[in-house]
């Protein structure tokens, strides 16, 4: 029974987590060169920067109960690896980014199109954020199919 609770939990995480994710990576893509898009980026984030944060804590509490016993499995190494890549990631854009977008709302200028040096930075973490997510997903089904 705990590695059914473990394996729900895991997969809630993948669901809530992957869906804001994908959400806020979609605005922030389309925000590139449109006002419209970046000031909707710079709302949508005050509430998918929380679920992306419940989404990979109920992925590492459902991953750590359903891969109990086999941490030195190697795709569970993998598995914590990435995991542990999506929560650094997701610092960068919590306490960097997300202040960055809410200090320009504080002056107005939230449809303002950021300069490219943070549309660098963000273009990058979305490609990271898009690798990594879905590699978890992949090696979740493979490692399920094993």
């Amino acid at each position: 029974m705990l590695s059914l609770i473990g394996l729900f939990l895991l997969l809630a995480g993948f669901i809530v987590g992957l869906g804001a994710v994908t959400v806020i990576d979609l605005h922030g893509f389309l925000g590139r060169r449109s006002r419209y898009w970046t000031e909707a980026t710079t709302r949508t984030h005050k509430v998918t920067k929380p679920l992306i944060w419940l989404g990979m804590t109920l992925l590492i509490v459902g991953g750590a109960i359903w891969y109990r016993g086999r941490y030195a499995e190697f795709w569970v190494m993998v598995q914590a690896a990435r995991a542990h890549a999506r929560v650094v990631k997701g610092q960068f854009l919590s306490f960097r980014v997300s202040p960055y977008l809410l200090e320009r709302e504080k002056k107005g200028k939230q449809d303002v199109i950021l300069p490219a040096s943070w549309q660098r930075k963000i273009t990058a973490s979305f490609l990271v954020s898009v690798v990594g997510w879905w590699g978890l997903v992949v090696l979740t089904v493979l490692e399920l199919g094993l």
